[in-house]
């Protein structure tokens, strides 16, 4: 039996003791935990739902999340993890889309009418302490469900049309975080989780939620990330292992002259979700004393594919090497191996890829081929088999020609001393087909002009590669786990 739930109940019988979920004053124990997934699986089970069923879950990073998500998985139903922030169209999409029963959410309208919009039941999760204080008969046990069968139904972001619902199974998640746990945060029972990361997401739900709870490991919650207080979290919980993106170890460095902690209980930080500045990566191990692991994966591959693994060689800059029963490649447009040093797309198979996209065997045809899941990101791979991404296929700008690749040119801007965040982008030009442009954050208090800044990258890069263009600005739009969304910021014409 591989269901994911089961691991909730081996660490409540080997850790039953010790504290597995906090926030703030507030903790549950393991025995806790266990008992109150039995009680609301024993309340969906008295509302009809049997496995298979979909229960949606909106909702911050909250050991009601936790709670919720492991009883749905107790009673064999699928979780339909959603951003608590989405408007009521996004909200009645996802949940007619997969289908969904019933979504447990924060109190709001967004959510009701969504709900409404869609068929689907919604309950406030401020009434969970009365349904847990109604009597029923618990679920003690776990629904059998196989390797095979879906256990999560995780939307991706749509960066193009409308989000696609990977369904990722019991054994992509049960693996991921196996390998996770075991060969790359080295985790006991005696560790202490940062989870900065949403639940929501699947970097956050599997290497902090799922990886805590199969080794019996604490895990503090921050429901909305800030800089002061995460440090300030770090210090009082003795957190040991911090999982973050790169946008979370910048805001942790902003803030560093002026929020006077203790951080040395951290043994490892780890980061994914988006490249990680060279820059940054250097600046916060300074700062702090603590190495950060950079690695790699995607929604539809539950999420890791390949690390700078610990007590290995290092490679600043680099999103490392396969994990554990993976398989990395670059492949050219025929299906065709990239050579060495060239620039490819990563390809990856093994036990992370997910089954393929809910209810859309088309797309999910054209994202696994041959056996391989297709990630449309641009990488290189040197002689030691390292990978390190150039970008997303969609986002090299071709000017003039020439292929720019946005990483490479915002990693100049980070060497900049005044530069907090940057973005770079192509738009479209009449006379060279795309143009360079940056949206660049200072630090507070900078003198930096935008001829200074373009200046500076423009003695370090190519001709064709320096922005004509840098707009200064107070903040780079983000998504919900900070990782900057491009799509979002505005492109004008340049040389039109």
């Amino acid at each position: 039996m591989t269901n994911l739930a089961c691991n909730l109940v081996s660490s409540a019988t080997t850790h039953g003791d010790r504290i597995a979920l906090r926030q703030d004053d507030q903790t549950y124990t393991y025995t806790q935990f266990d008992m109150l997934t039995q009680i609301i699986a024993g309340h969906l089970r008295a509302r009809g739902f049997v496995a298979g069923d979909r229960v949606a879950l909106s909702l911050p990073n909250i050991p009601a999340f936790a709670l919720a998500f492991y009883a749905a998985l107790r009673l064999g139903c699928i979780v339909v993890p959603m951003n608590p922030l989405f408007k009521q169209r996004e909200v009645a999409f996802y949940l007619k889309d997969s289908g969904a029963k019933m979504v447990v959410g924060l109190p709001g309208e967004a959510i009701r009418l969504g709900a409404e919009q869609a068929g689907c039941e919604y309950v406030d999760v401020t009434t969970l302490p009365t349904m847990l204080a109604t009597p029923v008969e618990p679920v003690t046990a776990v629904v059998d469900r196989d390797d095979d069968d879906t256990a999560v139904l995780l939307y991706t972001s749509g960066t193009t049309g409308s989000p696609k619902g990977a369904e990722l199974r019991h054994g992509n998640l049960q693996a991921n975080q196996e390998v996770s746990g075991r060969t790359l945060l080295e985790v006991t029972c005696q560790d202490v989780l940062m989870g900065c990361l949403p639940l929501f997401h699947v970097f956050g739900m599997t290497c902090a939620l799922n990886v805590a709870v199969a080794h019996g490991a604490c895990l503090t919650l921050l429901p909305r990330f800030d800089p002061a207080t995460a440090l300030r979290i770090v210090e009082r919980d003795r957190v040991t292992a911090f999982l973050g993106v790169p946008t979370m170890y910048g805001a942790m460095l902003g803030v560093r002259d002026s929020v006077d902690v203790d951080m040395s209980s951290l043994r490892v930080c780890i980061s994914g979700g988006a490249s990680l500045p060279v820059e940054v990566m250097r600046k916060f191990e300074a700062a702090f004393d603590c190495m950060i692991l950079e690695g790699y994966g995607l929604s539809e591959t539950s999420p890791v594919a390949s690390f700078n693994h610990p007590g290995k060689p290092r490679k600043p800059g680099s999103i490392g090497t396969p994990i554990e029963g993976v398989e990395m490649d670059l492949h050219e447009h025929d299906g065709s191996s990239t050579p060495q040093g060239q620039v490819g797309e990563i390809v990856i198979r093994g036990h992370n890829v997910m089954r393929g996209y809910w209810r859309q065997p088309e797309a999910t045809a054209a994202a696994i081929r041959d056996g391989w899941f297709h990630t449309g990101d641009l990488a290189q791979r040197d002689e030691d088999g390292f990978y390190f991404i150039v970008d997303r296929s969609k986002d090299m700008i071709i000017r003039g020609g020439y292929n720019v690749y946005p990483r490479e040119v915002e990693e100049v801007l980070y060497e900049h001393p005044q530069v907090v965040e940057a973005a770079v982008v192509g738009v479209p030009d009449a006379r060279l087909g795309e143009e360079v442009v940056a949206y660049v954050v200072l630090r507070e208090g900078a003198t930096a002009t935008v001829d200074e800044v373009q200046g500076f990258v423009k003695e370090r890069v190519a001709p064709y590669k320096y922005p004509r263009e840098i707009h200064l600005i107070g903040a780079l739009p983000k998504g919900a786990t900070g990782k900057i969304l491009k799509r979002e910021l505005p492109r004008p014409p340049v040389g039109g």
